[in-house]
């Protein structure tokens, strides 16, 4: 009761607890604060090397430096992916530069945040291979072969088409097959294509098997361009600018940090690839900024070989306020 030693004990007790927690509040980093009320990302991304940067960025505590909790679901479909972002099941995904043009030319609400895998002519991490005994030796003999890619309007098929073109061949004259990475060196050995665009780690097991290169990268579209961006929809992004901006921060560290560590960026993509990554493998590397030129050569690309019905400004597919 009221003036009772016990009652006021207890409302001593309960202010002392009220003083003590708003001190630690008060206490608390505003940054700590602000992650409490960020949502948990869900992203979703191909475990390959050039998708590799939010598991540089979660294995080494970049998301966590920025105050973000990341989900990370890893698929074998870019278009499963695109289709999880679109339905709200992920938040952010990774794709390929021609599979986001399609998307946006056909008015789909996707916005690049954040580059992804670099092509650079001088980190060859693809390449056009032929069977050690194929009669192919130059960009003039594709005309009539078959081209095995992983995707068919994809940079694996634009490249071998820039690259014949650019040699005064007809890059209409040969015909593409889809076969996914893994069995393309058996393919190739064994005759069931001419020719065959393979990435790594499977470009290494080709040339064990005895294929040659005939035409090593995608310089023939541009000496350096992204293959890849992270993305989101526009609703997501507007509704959670902080949550971008973080993001984007921490898998730009995590890509410079990649570039720079391959030996221990490697043992993380084993992990999540479940494949073995040689130590003289090429890597990809990462781009150093956001910028929207660098994706262009691929939009340019698609649209010359028929990927799409028109090219447009590679900065149309960014909020105005990241293509920076």
């Amino acid at each position: 009761m009221p003036g009772s030693p016990t009652w006021g004990f207890a409302v001593n007790t309960r202010l002392r607890l009220l003083v003590v927690a708003c001190l630690a509040l008060c206490a608390s980093p505003v940054g700590s604060l602000k992650a409490q009320t960020l949502p948990t990302l869900k992203i979703a991304t191909i475990p390959n090397d050039s998708g590799a940067q939010v598991f540089y960025a979660e294995d080494m505590g970049f998301f966590k430096k920025v105050g973000l909790t990341v989900d990370v679901t890893t698929l074998n479909s870019g278009s499963i992916i695109s289709a999880g972002v679109l339905s709200g099941t992920f938040d952010i995904g990774q794709s390929a530069i021609p599979s986001l043009a399609t998307a946006h030319e056909k008015g789909l609400p996707f916005v690049v945040i954040a580059p992804s895998g670099l092509s650079t002519s001088d980190h060859i991490t693809s390449a056009l291979v032929v069977p050690k005994d194929s009669p192919i030796h130059g960009p003039r003999d594709m005309a009539g072969k078959t081209v095995a890619v992983n995707a068919l309007y994809t940079v694996t098929q634009f490249g071998p088409q820039a690259w014949v073109e650019k040699a005064g061949g007809d890059p209409a004259a040969m015909k593409f097959v889809e076969l996914a990475f893994p069995e393309m060196p058996a393919a190739v050995a064994a005759h069931r294509v001419d020719a065959a665009q393979i990435s790594e780690p499977f470009l290494e097991e080709a040339l064990a098997q005895g294929a040659r290169i005939v035409s090593p990268g995608y310089g023939a579209i541009s000496p350096k361009f992204v293959l890849a961006a992270w993305f989101s929809t526009s609703a997501f992004a507007k509704a959670n600018p902080d949550a971008i901006k973080r993001f984007q921060s921490a898998i730009m560290e995590a890509g410079r940090w990649a570039n720079t560590h391959h030996a221990e960026s490697a043992r993380i993509l084993e992990k999540y690839q479940k494949a073995p990554v040689p130590p003289q493998m090429p890597r990809v590397e990462f781009p150093l900024s956001s910028d929207p030129s660098q994706m262009q050569p691929l939009i340019d690309a698609a649209a010359r070989y028929h990927g799409l019905k028109a090219t447009f400004p590679a900065a149309d597919m960014f909020l105005a306020t990241q293509a920076s």
